[in-house]
């Protein structure tokens, strides 16, 4: 069984705390590469939440049986074994969106996140919190991702939810600014992925930055004083 407070702790350290993307800094080829706009990104990083939540289960369920000397090959093994189904299924009910994302599917088996969650948390943690675990850290890969890729296409082309006709053949994205916008080509490019991201983790600095401070402020809770008796 797994506590509240355990959950919490999970579940903060993954989606702000210890953000992939924001602090601990992993998988940044495909957080630059594909967050072109949201949709790109979203579904990535479902792709990735998937196999980090089947791998962490499955290796916490044989860590005591894979012996010290080979875990991280058979880590990888599991690893590759789940992501060939993902790049299966994207390949055969997401055939547009697979050929857009091309080679970033296939390349989560090296993904820095992946194995380094295989390695710090399910190999040392029972089924159940490292199943929490690797959702949770897919998921602060989700919001991140998604919200590079919305600023990237709003500054780029001036459009929200390019490509959800891919996913959801009946939506279509959506013209935010006149269609004689020129676009920014600087937003839709990598250096642009760089100053973007630079900005949000300046961001998430200053959240935590005010949080410090209000926490420092606030008056002491006041002791009772102790009667004699």
């Amino acid at each position: 069984m797994i506590t509240r407070d355990e959950l919490k702790s999970i579940a903060d350290n993954g989606i702000w705390k210890q953000n992939s993307s924001l602090v601990q800094l992993l998988g940044l080829c495909p957080l630059l590469a594909v967050t072109t706009n949201m949709v790109n990104g979203v579904m990535l990083s479902l792709a990735t939440i998937i196999v980090m939540a089947v791998a962490n289960v499955a290796v916490a369920s044989l860590r005591n049986f894979i012996p010290h000397e080979i875990r991280i090959p058979v880590f990888i093994l599991i690893v590759a074994a789940l992501v060939t189904v993902v790049d299966l299924l994207f390949n055969a009910n997401l055939h547009e969106l697979y050929l857009v994302l091309g080679i970033f599917i296939p390349l989560i088996v090296t993904n820095c996140i992946v194995l380094a969650r295989v390695e710090a948390f399910a190999n040392k943690n029972p089924p159940l919190q490292s199943t929490f675990d690797g959702i949770f850290m897919g998921l602060g890969m989700l919001w991140t991702l998604a919200l590079l890729g919305t600023l990237r296409e709003f500054f780029g082309s001036g459009t929200l939810l390019g490509g959800i006709d891919m996913v959801f053949p009946s939506l279509q994205p959506i013209q935010v600014l006149p269609e004689s916008y020129p676009g920014f080509l600087l937003a839709l490019l990598p250096p642009g992925a760089f100053i973007l991201l630079g900005c949000l983790i300046a961001w998430k600095n200053w959240i935590e930055a005010r949080a410090a401070a209000r926490a420092k402020q606030k008056p002491p809770a006041p002791v009772e004083a102790l009667g004699c008796h």
